[in-house]
């Protein structure tokens, strides 16, 4: 199983950046830009920590589907991922949007984003974590 944990973190890690540089890099870069004073400069940026963070957060997810969910399949991978997703989603998007003066458009995606990384993470964890 621990196998199986680290290929699917790494896996769902890598799915997940891609997808986040779609939505940041090109989806929201506007509104980003737009909303330049909410954010560090580029140059103060802490990507490494970010995706620290973010690989952090690929193997407690490949962990808890792992450990957690059964049957392992491609349905309980989808329904894990899309649960997921719906729960941190709206906590990312609509928590920040209620603190944040962010635009109602950059809430949404942010909980998109989020929906979208989640389902797609549980859909490869169902194809690659097996009983």
């Amino acid at each position: 199983m621990g196998k199986r944990i680290v290929v699917g973190g790494i896996v769902v890690f890598v799915a997940w950046t891609v997808v986040d540089f779609i939505v940041h890099g090109v989806v929201l870069k506007g509104l980003y830009e737009a909303t330049a004073s909410l954010w560090r400069p580029l140059a103060e940026m802490k990507l490494g920590v970010m995706y620290v963070a973010s690989l952090i957060a690929a193997f407690a997810f490949a962990a808890v589907y792992a450990y957690l969910v059964r049957p392992k399949s491609l349905t309980a991978g989808v329904t894990y991922g899309l649960l997921f997703g719906i729960g941190t989603g709206v906590s990312m998007g609509y928590g920040a949007y209620s603190m944040m003066p962010i635009p109602y458009a950059m809430a949404f995606a942010w909980f998109a984003g989020t929906l979208v990384d989640a389902v797609l993470g549980g859909l490869l964890l169902g194809l690659l974590v097996k009983e």
